[in-house]
């Protein structure tokens, strides 16, 4: 910024660092807006690294170290036809200009030092008074850039924040926009979103906003239970749930969609109860597809979709089941299943009493890792050529290897080198083929 003031232009901090800034957040990125050209601004920066990253618009990247700053003219705008970007971007000479563009008053604030703050639109009134609020009319900024509509919900989560009530009666009624949207900027608002501090306020107030992403959660609103363990509807259930669990995009994900498909599997008994046979299984086939669907990457589908199918489970804290678990699932699923299973029971409003016993399986599967216990095969102090020595070969080599894991498993075998090898011994070739059957 000194550099360009040096040179003879007018230079800003602004938008979200200066937000963050003035809220005594970290600044993680800063953005810098100015009355250079970006070609003035690549002569002022001649000796280092500049990208054209939106030269389109105005926009060039310096890179300071591993600093990247990136720098646009002062501008205005005109035309979004394809509800997300300008047609047309015409520089101007004013700050206040270029602030008029932006979304929410909150990132509408410029400054530097010889001005200080450049504040037209009162952001930082806002900003004392918690308020997310459009600049100018919310309908023409949301119909200008679509996008603000779930922007607007995902600053509400992650700064703790109300929404105008303005901004939320256009962004909820201009929500279809949202179509219109590249999936993959929708999944990554979505997931900022979830794991904000505010996240259940923004999921029941925003929810038309929540459905045009994702419309298979539309049905789950207002769909009562019927079930003495479920005080919630089953949309009142979900936004529960996502709060119970700790802020990691993969929890909130599986919370967000473990009970999507429960509306399509219900039914009652003769006493009227409800019951969900088979939600699991269907919820996750489904949550599978909206993930495809939002172009999420293979590993964060891979696990919210297992820990969705799994999610109904039986936990004891027995140790041979949870060593089985560990077997079955691993560590790291496990761990984050019980946690699934902790914000589950929290969100009935019914389920004090299964605390504990979640609480007890965690406690244990935490001393079975701290204490090495073995779960895999790559935990037996035998392999795969201590059984060729002893004269098996081919699958016969699997299968013994497997039965091993189990009698260490069931406590009926010690994990020794000593214990097992003799166990070997009381191997055969005959019980090997019966025990896979």
């Amino acid at each position: 910024m000194n550099r360009l003031q040096g040179a003879g232009f007018e230079a800003f901090a602004v938008g979200g660092a200066v937000r963050d800034a003035l809220l005594g957040r970290p600044v993680h990125d800063w953005d810098l807006t100015t009355s250079a050209t970006p070609e003035e601004v690549r002569r002022v920066f001649s000796d280092l690294p500049v990208l054209e990253t939106g030269i389109k618009h105005g926009t060039v990247t310096v890179l300071i170290g591993q600093m990247p700053i990136e720098i646009t003219t002062f501008r205005t705008e005109s035309g979004y036809s394809d509800k997300r970007h300008p047609d047309s971007v015409v520089f101007s000479s004013s700050v206040e200009d270029d602030l008029c563009r932006r979304d929410f008053t909150v990132n509408a604030i410029a400054y530097n030092e010889s001005r200080g703050l450049v504040d037209p639109f009162g952001g930082a009134k806002d900003l004392r008074h918690r308020i997310i609020r459009c600049v100018g009319d919310p309908n023409r900024r949301f119909s200008e850039d679509a996008l603000r509509i779930l922007r607007a919900a995902r600053f509400s989560s992650v700064l703790g924040f109300s929404i105008d009530a303005d901004t939320l009666s256009a962004a909820n009624r201009l929500a279809p926009a949202l179509r219109d949207i590249s999936a993959e900027r929708l999944f990554a608002e979505l997931k900022k979103l979830l794991c904000g501090e505010n996240v259940r306020e923004v999921l029941e107030l925003c929810r038309r906003i929540l459905f045009a992403v994702i419309p298979e959660l539309k049905p789950c609103d207002g769909f009562l239970q019927h079930n003495p363990h479920h005080l919630y509807d089953v949309y009142g259930h979900i936004v529960r749930s996502v709060e119970a669990i700790a802020p990691d995009p993969v929890l909130r994900l599986v919370m967000l969609l473990h009970d999507i498909e429960k509306p399509a599997c219900f039914s009652a008994d003769a006493d009227g109860v409800g019951h969900f046979y088979g939600h699991e299984r269907k919820s996750a086939q489904t949550a599978g597809n909206i993930l495809r669907r939002l172009k999420c990457d293979n590993r964060t589908r891979e696990d919210v979709v297992f820990l969705i199918e799994k999610h109904m489970i039986l936990l004891d804290p027995d140790p041979k089941l949870m060593l089985r678990r560990l077997n079955q699932y691993g560590e790291r699923r496990l761990k984050m299943l019980i946690a699934v299973r902790r914000a589950d029971a929290i969100a009935c409003g019914t389920h004090g009493d299964d605390l504990p016993q979640i609480d007890a399986c965690e406690v244990l599967v935490e001393r079975l890792c701290a204490e090495r216990r073995c779960f895999s095969l790559k935990d037996l102090a035998v392999n795969g050529h201590d059984l060729t020595a002893k004269g098996f070969s081919g699958e016969e080599i699997g299968r013994a290897l497997r039965l091993l894991l189990q009698r260490v498993m069931d406590g009926t075998a010690e994990n020794s080198r000593t214990a097992l090898l003799a166990e070997i011994d009381t191997l055969t070739h005959e019980s090997l083929s019966e025990c896979e059957k």
